[in-house]
């Protein structure tokens, strides 16, 4: 059962000789600093080594929220909350967008404690999140088969649609003047005086000011060709969708072992939040000093595998000449199985805790490969050893929501523009040296 089809978003047949940015990675961030970029008038390639928004960007669970982020993104959520609110203007297509509200459901008084403790670390933001009792929620989300405790509920929190949302911003992005390359990978930069000088892509090189990395799970191999060290492993998230079901709720929220947000067709995306496999590669231990507090801190929800990724990883060339293909070209999208038992599950408990969805009928699934850090928190930066570089990746699951804006101030940070917000927090330096623990209540595949 596949992927939903992704919108189209159609390719430049040309690649140009010079522009002032060069984007690796037509994701969600990479597509928004795309059009944040036109739409300043700054020539931009933006190149995509597969489909935009074929990866992570188009698997999620379509979550836009506020609620359970470390506070350190808690800003930058904020202002993509905005930009999501104006986006379809902006691009003119509906991405789906729409505030439902988010619940995290709570069945003991000790879950409802915890949620407590995240509301006060977020409490200077001045949020609508806030506790609710069983009564609340009740009329608030109806049909619940079970009781509950209460639930952490965000009113202005909401929802998109993955399939639409970066192909339709590439789309805007490509209308305001950028240029838009499918299947096309970087393979690496030519360096000038010390600092980026040009994009050595498979069909040419693109002489360039400054190049922006925005390449998912992608990064940590681009950037270690570059002789730079990024600790960035991967997890597989799992997820499904239904038919158009009548009657189920119109939010989004998070129980034990399910989670549900309805879709602009009529159905649902369901995942599992406690189930994700990061498959043991080479890099799993040259990390795993920085990776083992938050592996311990999330060890129930983690699971480890060993597989054929170990032997794939292992083989994958860490360096190769600009002049032959990549390993970027060898895996236009990566396209794991989705864990069908975990989704079987979730669906198995989403079933017992609201009865309307036992009508519910499988309609695909999927998986994707999240990009994560060892404290939950992206880096979105630029990189005082190569200047002219700046990097956005390592979401940790959290990037669709705050797309709109991580995108916006990477091309803030290409440009020396004024930050939307203090970029402090995603700095590149914060990993040289130092070891983090999550302090993101989803974890680190938690929903976006």
């Amino acid at each position: 059962m596949p992927l939903p089809p992704l919108d189209v978003a159609p390719s430049d047949e040309r690649l140009p000789s010079s522009a002032e940015v060069v984007i690796v990675g037509g994701g969600i961030v990479g597509a928004s600093a795309a059009l944040a970029l036109a739409e300043r008038r700054i020539p931009v390639v933006l190149c995509e080594k597969g489909s935009i928004g074929a990866e992570q960007s188009g698997r999620n669970w379509g979550w836009c929220r506020k609620q359970g982020r470390d506070a350190r993104e808690l800003p930058l959520m904020l202002e993509s909350m905005r930009l999501w609110e104006d986006l379809a203007r902006r691009v003119g297509a509906d991405v789906g967008f729409r505030r439902t509200g988010i619940f995290y459901l709570a069945r003991t008084p000790a879950d409802l404690a915890r949620h407590e403790a995240w509301l006060e670390t977020a409490r200077p933001y001045q949020l609508d999140t806030r506790l609710i009792g069983p009564a609340e929620l009740a009329r608030l989300l109806p049909g619940s088969g079970q009781s509950w405790a209460g639930a952490l509920h965000t009113p202005s929190d909401g929802r998109a649609e993955p399939q639409k949302a970066a192909p339709a911003i590439a789309n805007a992005a490509r209308a305001a003047g950028a240029v838009v390359i499918g299947r096309c990978a970087v393979r690496g930069i030519e360096t000038a005086g010390g600092r980026i000088a040009a994009a050595v892509t498979e069909r040419g090189t693109v002489r360039c000011r400054a190049l922006l990395l925005a390449g998912g799970a992608w990064s940590r191999l681009f950037l270690g060709s570059l002789g730079l060290t990024l600790p960035q492993l991967t997890v597989r998230a799992s997820v499904m969708r239904t038919a158009p079901l009548a009657g189920g709720p119109e939010g989004a929220a998070k129980g034990p072992g399910f989670a549900f947000r309805k879709r602009l067709d009529g159905g649902y995306s369901i995942a599992h939040p406690n189930r994700q496999l990061h498959s043991i590669v080479p890099d799993s231990f040259r990390f795993f000093p920085r990776f083992l507090p938050v592996f311990l801190e999330e060890r129930k929800d983690i699971q480890l595998g060993l597989n054929r990724r170990f032997a794939e990883a292992a083989l994958t060339p860490r360096r190769w000449a600009l002049d032959s293909i990549s390993p970027f070209e060898r895996c236009r999208v990566l396209d794991p199985e989705p864990a069908t038992a975990d989704l079987e599950a979730a669906l198995k408990n989403l079933k017992a805790a609201w009865p309307v969805f036992r009508e519910a009928a499988p309609a695909g699934s999927w998986a994707g490969m999240i990009d994560v850090m060892p404290d939950g928190v992206p880096v979105i930066s630029t990189v005082p050893e190569l200047p002219g570089l700046v990097v956005a990746t390592g979401f940790t699951g959290h990037g669709f929501g705050i797309g709109p804006a991580a995108g916006r101030l990477a091309a803030d940070l290409v440009t020396g523009a004024a930050p939307i917000v203090d970029p402090a927090p995603f700095r590149w330096s914060r990993f040289q040296g130092a070891k983090h623990g999550s302090q993101d209540l989803q974890g680190l595949a938690g929903a976006q």
